[in-house]
């Protein structure tokens, strides 16, 4: 088969464990950048293309489209799907889920286990807004951030109107989280692929720290997942409508509660944590998957 790689950067851990994978099970492998793709876009033949390139003959797009280049990441892997190539996520799919408020909303609806959170752009009430998700300590969250960037703990209630009124003041979209204490700065990461939970592990903050992402210093361990959790997890992934999803969940006194849905998860600390192959799994539901497609395609 030939697998178009929606990177930014040839270089990364997660883009050179998928091009050597495909290679390995004797696919051709190949890296796109996709801001540097261009579109016709026509009802009869539209096209991709790349450095004066028609981009042809795809199988299937594994898309590794970084949180800043969503809205043109989306377009150019909406134009794979427009020309039948296999995505191993859909387009609206991630872009639920890149929307933090829409993905809750989401998870919401299909009653999955969540912390209670409040969203507001311009509250007449403060107060209202810190009591509704059980007061101090509490978590604030911009919107657009991403690996903890601008996210605050405020641990009174002084703090908490004084962070979200800063936010507010500078027209930031926040969001505003009860904390749940009894996680211990820990968090757990499930890897799903095809509606299965292949891999877990453990993300543990470091001292001194609430947030628990690996790119802030945090620890990785493998650890064994509950029968619940795992559910959780495939229903977050469900309800996002993604097939390759990384899915961060806390430990909580009522159950497993789902922080993100991740549609471009990093392979290197779970790979790492665990020694699974997670590159090659996803290789292996493109090529059950991709080729399903395609005989169905063709019995059309």
């Amino acid at each position: 088969m030939k697998i178009g790689i929606l990177s930014q950067d040839a270089n990364l851990y997660s883009t050179r464990r998928l091009h050597e994978a495909c290679q390995q099970r004797g696919h051709e492998a190949v890296i796109i950048n996709a801001l540097r793709c261009y579109m016709n876009i026509n009802s009869v033949q539209p096209s991709i293309h790349f450095k004066g390139t028609d981009l042809i003959g795809f199988d299937a797009i594994i898309p590794r489209i970084g949180s800043d280049i969503t809205f043109y990441g989306c377009a150019v892997l909406r134009q794979f799907e427009m020309m039948d190539v296999f995505a191993v996520n859909q387009s609206i799919a991630i872009s639920r889920s890149r929307d933090k408020l829409r993905s809750l909303q989401l998870l919401s609806r299909k009653g999955v286990g969540m912390p209670v959170t409040g969203f507001a752009s311009k509250p007449d009430d403060v107060l209202d807004l810190i009591k509704m998700v059980g007061g101090a300590p509490l978590v604030i969250k911009l919107l657009e951030g991403t690996q903890g960037i601008g996210v605050v703990l405020a641990e009174t209630q002084k703090a908490a109107e004084s962070v979200i009124e800063a936010f507010l003041g500078l027209k930031a979209h926040i969001m505003v989280q009860e904390y749940i204490e009894e996680a211990g700065g820990a968090d757990i990461r499930c890897f799903v692929i095809g509606g299965k939970v292949i891999a877990s592990m453990k993300r543990q903050a470091a001292e001194g720290e609430f947030r628990s992402n690996l790119h802030r210093g945090g620890s990785a361990s493998l650890i064994r997942i509950t029968p619940e959790e795992r559910k959780t997890a495939i229903a977050a992934a469900k309800a996002m409508g993604l097939s390759v999803a990384g899915v961060d969940l806390l430990r909580s006194k009522r159950g497993p509660l789902i922080m993100e849905v991740n549609s471009s998860p990093g392979l290197e600390g779970i790979e790492a944590a665990t020694g699974k192959d997670i590159a090659g799994m996803i290789i292996d539901y493109i090529e059950k998957n991709a080729g399903k497609s395609r005989r169905n395609l063709q019995n059309q």
